[in-house]
């Protein structure tokens, strides 16, 4: 499953890496979030692409609208897993394969609760993707010591991750409110509250984005500001709600340290304090499959 964005290039070259694996999936749903740049029209061209199941939106989303949508449209498609990814993702030949083998391996070690499994995510030097490191268990090695290619997560990125449909219908979809940023951190710490995840090692995904940074609250400008906007109001809404005041008032000081530290400008640094205080009152809820 695929959400895109105005990335039509990409997107041809996502489409074409999903066509050549090794273990092809059913169906590929792509949810279009009201691109403007031809893409819907590609699509339509594409109809009679082998499985290719086409949800085109009025409206744009974000990713986390475009997930939880095409999340639910491969649930009512019947499937038994989903794998998602963003519109810049390119699978090797046998990333899905991979994916596949290192989860039963883990269910076998494991039990039946394990959540999901996700893939290494270079980016387009070959080296590691800043953006996309799972947070691993205090005992990331356990499989690894067992022979298996798999270490234990905590979370992970919507850049290749494979999630098994009971854990869709146990725990929702992921929130759509928060638009875009923090959705894949909050949905797979939301599936792996009883089981870890697995990263599987020899799956390998490539990212093509702009810049390989991780989040860095110092690096907001005019240009992106709009984005860390929903990040930070996302982020203290989760760490207030599900995690207490506590967690809250501690994301809040490590935010405003950092952007002190960056030299951020201050009409940016009121816009982040302003989307920290949202966060108190935007609570928003489970979207159930079922």
């Amino acid at each position: 499953m695929v959400v895109t964005f105005n990335r039509r290039a990409k997107l041809e070259t996502v489409l074409d890496s999903l066509a050549a694996q090794s273990t092809p999936p059913e169906w590929i749903v792509v949810v279009d979030n009201a691109s403007t740049d031809g893409t819907g029209e590609y699509l339509a061209g594409e109809k009679d692409r082998r499985g290719l199941e086409l949800v085109s939106l009025d409206t744009n989303t974000g990713g986390a609208g475009g997930f939880s949508t095409g999340m639910k449209h491969a649930y009512d498609l019947g499937a038994e897993f989903v794998w998602i990814m963003d519109d810049d993702c390119y699978p090797g030949p046998d990333a899905l394969e991979k994916l596949v083998s290192g989860f039963d391996s883990a269910v076998g070690e494991l039990g039946g609760d394990v959540p999901f499994s996700c893939s290494v995510v270079k980016f387009i030097d070959g080296s590691l993707c800043e953006m996309n490191n799972p947070t691993p268990t205090w005992d990331w090695g356990r499989l690894l010591v067992k022979g298996q290619q798999n270490v234990m997560v905590r979370t992970c990125s919507f850049v290749s991750v494979l999630i098994p449909r009971w854990a869709i219908e146990k725990h929702g979809l992921p929130y759509r409110d928060y638009f875009i940023w923090f959705d894949d951190h909050e949905y797979t710490l939301r599936l792996s509250a009883v089981c870890p995840g697995v990263q599987v090692l020899d799956s390998v995904v490539v990212h093509d984005m702009g810049d390989n940074k991780g989040v860095n609250f110092g690096g907001i400008t005019e240009a992106n500001a709009w984005k860390f906007a929903y990040g930070v109001r996302n982020e203290a809404s989760y760490r207030l709600h599900h995690e207490g005041f506590a967690s809250y008032l501690i994301f809040a000081a490590r935010v405003t340290l950092l952007m002190r530290r960056g030299r951020v400008a201050s009409k940016l640094r009121w816009r982040m304090t302003k989307k920290l205080l949202r966060g108190i009152t935007f609570n928003p809820k489970i979207e159930r499959v079922a």
